[in-house]
């Protein structure tokens, strides 16, 4: 099938091995030659060993996907949280306390390498501590706005990306009429959910808190990512803890919740969101696939994407959403 990538270029083709120890020794680090890719497609991020130092993370930024404000304003918010002493990893700021460089036409910054292991959430001790964990960052993401960073929208995650996969044809042809029935039916729907939730406080978020971006050490949790921070209601950080069916999902919530609230004010209007959210993803993550299609990256990365299964299943999935759309949200017991 067709496809129009919205940037066909390949944006990393010229970041080498060489180029990425040349940039970190005109730092000043002392590489020993050691490079070794982390699990990220958006960003190109890689732990470093250095010549007697721990090894230090490389964050190489998508060209052209964040302005150099916005980077540092997600800078500013995990120092901010650090200096709160919330386990998040902070990039190293240098003699002028700069936390962004530049290295020929990259963008990059530097972390500690801090390890750790993916936690489930079973747990209901781990999901009360993730729920006081959680809290505490929107207490502080309360207490102002980010100014270069975007805001949840309907727009931004479901409007826009299903419009963008059908103007450059990433659906078979015969699929193309029942995905846009489909997602003229899901829109309003969501919008219904938004609506009932009402007036929504907008704060800052991690954004992105699925169990990839929460290592546990035997200290407990620790944020390692905060690339999608950005505006949202706080439900956008606790849904993805989430999972299996309504009986389960309502156990979990109120284990989070019950952590959460010790250190902040939770709205129960917000649970009308967490079906919406979870479409609005699946929907921006179908479009962020094709969006990168003509990143090398992707296709060998993502192979099963943009085939006649994919969007078939695709499709199923986002009825299923229809009809959980449909279904009165959670509930918790104050």
């Amino acid at each position: 099938m067709n496809s129009a990538p919205e940037n066909s270029e390949a944006p990393y083709q010229l970041l080498t091995p060489n180029l990425i120890l040349d940039a970190l020794e005109a730092q000043g680090f002392q590489c020993d030659g050691r490079l070794l890719a982390l699990n990220s497609y958006e960003n190109r991020v890689y732990r470093v060993g250095l010549e007697d130092s721990p090894p230090i993370v490389a964050k190489f930024y998508r060209p052209g996907r964040w302005s150099d404000d916005a980077i540092l304003e997600e800078h500013l918010f995990s120092n901010e949280l650090a200096e709160l002493e919330l386990p998040v990893v902070t990039p190293i700021k240098d003699a002028a306390g700069s936390s962004l460089y530049k290295y020929h036409d990259f963008r990059f910054s530097i972390s500690p390498n801090c390890g750790g292991r993916w936690q489930e959430m079973e747990n209901p001790d781990h999901l009360a501590w993730m729920g006081r964990f959680i809290a505490r960052i929107h207490a502080a993401g309360s207490a102002k706005e980010f100014q270069y960073r975007h805001t949840i929208s309907i727009e931004r995650y479901g409007i826009q990306p299903y419009q963008y996969i059908l103007a450059n044809n990433f659906l078979p042809i015969e699929l193309e009429t029942p995905y846009r029935s489909l997602l003229e039916a899901l829109i309003p729907r969501i919008q219904s959910a938004f609506e009932a939730a009402g007036s929504l406080k907008m704060i800052r978020l991690h954004g992105d808190c699925h169990l990839g971006n929460i290592l546990w050490t035997d200290a407990g949790p620790h944020f390692v990512d905060f690339d999608d921070c950005c505006m949202g209601p706080a439900v956008q950080d606790l849904w993805m803890l989430l999972s299996g069916d309504r009986r389960q999902m309502t156990i979990q919530l109120a284990d989070l919740l019950d952590g959460y609230s010790e250190f902040y004010d939770f709205d129960p209007r917000e649970l009308h969101l967490i079906e919406a959210l979870r479409t609005l993803r699946m929907i921006h993550y179908s479009a962020w696939l094709a969006r990168r299609w003509g990143d090398p990256a992707f296709p060998a990365s993502f192979p099963w994407f943009n085939t006649q299964k994919y969007w078939e299943e695709q499709i199923l999935s986002l009825k299923e959403q229809m009809a959980l759309l449909d279904e009165p949200p959670l509930q918790w017991q104050l």
